[in-house]
């Protein structure tokens, strides 16, 4: 286990009240949805009531050890996420900035109704205006190369799209709910700073702690089932190849890009900017530049 992640096996609003108030940076989590998913050890079918109680109070827990200028990301299903949206600006007086959603191409299929191809997330901040956000970590790439574009690249927008984690897979784990690396990624190098501390309540299949390791960030992760502890700690130290997912905007070249002596340095700082974590998805860049550009014996300098 690296020394600058902590992996706690227990209830999450008891460990909760553990930590110090106002002592953590970030929080990203994925608590359950009370959809009677199977968790192993752990009951996802609460009554109604029952259910905005122990949100209410798991989130009550959060809003404490947050810092001042401290921002949380909470997954949440259709059915309840207007009750958390009202728990967190009504209840503890945080600040709405975004509802995110996370657009998927494949799910579950219906015939009687519409099938679900998003989930949504909730980003709320303790101050109005005093709150981390990079932008130039998590930019996308420009569709069109133009002198008054930023060609360090455009806000990703609060539409995201990444694949599921699907069973074939080579980074699935025995988890119900598995949500991809680079989900994560663009929520924790967009409102954290190296060495911050980003905390988990809901760890499920170790995703947080896993880009944490990555990105150079301090975690602590909450999960009650020690199965799922167990495989998290070999996920941990598993080699770091890229994380398992990518927004396939990153892989774009922009278009008009016909200037050679700027795109090559364009090629150099793509590279940096956008596929820093994802060094398995490089190739298809290149292959992206010469099916545009005819360029491959440029490309041979960067290989």
């Amino acid at each position: 286990m690296d020394k600058e992640l902590t992996l706690i096996c227990g209830d999450a609003i008891e460990e909760l009240k553990k930590i110090p108030d106002k002592s953590v940076n970030l929080i990203v989590t994925d608590p359950p949805y009370n959809l009677n998913k199977d968790y192993g050890n752990n009951n996802d079918k609460l009554e109604f009531e029952e259910y905005l109680n122990f949100s209410r109070t798991w989130l009550k827990e959060a809003h404490r050890v947050l810092k001042d200028d401290g921002t949380i990301y909470v997954f949440m299903g259709m059915r309840f996420i207007s009750y958390i949206y009202s728990i967190l600006e009504q209840e503890l007086g945080m600040y709405f900035n975004s509802w995110i959603t996370w657009h998927y191409t494949q799910g579950i299929g219906k015939t009687k109704g519409f099938s679900s191809r998003h989930d949504d997330i909730l980003m709320f901040t303790k101050h109005p205006k005093n709150f981390i956000f990079n932008l130039d970590d998590i930019r996308v790439p420009q569709k069109y190369y133009r002198s008054i574009n930023n060609m360090r690249g455009a806000n990703p927008g609060n539409v995201w799209e990444f694949s599921h984690i699907h069973y074939c897979n080579k980074n699935r784990k025995l988890h119900p709910t598995q949500k991809p690396e680079a989900l994560f990624e663009r929520m924790v190098l967009a409102s954290s700073n190296k060495d911050d501390l980003v905390l988990d309540p809901f760890l499920g299949s170790g995703t947080m702690l896993r880009v944490c390791q990555q990105t150079n960030r301090k975690g602590i992760g909450i999960e009650i089932n020690p199965e799922y502890i167990d495989m998290i700690k070999i996920r941990l130290a598993e080699p770091f190849t890229g994380f398992d997912s990518i927004d396939d905007r990153m892989k774009r070249i922009p278009n008009d890009l016909n200037d050679n002596d700027y795109r090559r340095d364009y090629i150099n700082n793509h590279i940096k900017w956008f596929l820093n974590n994802h060094s398995d998805s490089i190739n298809d860049f290149f292959e992206e530049i010469n099916h545009k550009y005819s360029v491959k014996n440029e490309l041979t300098l960067f290989t």
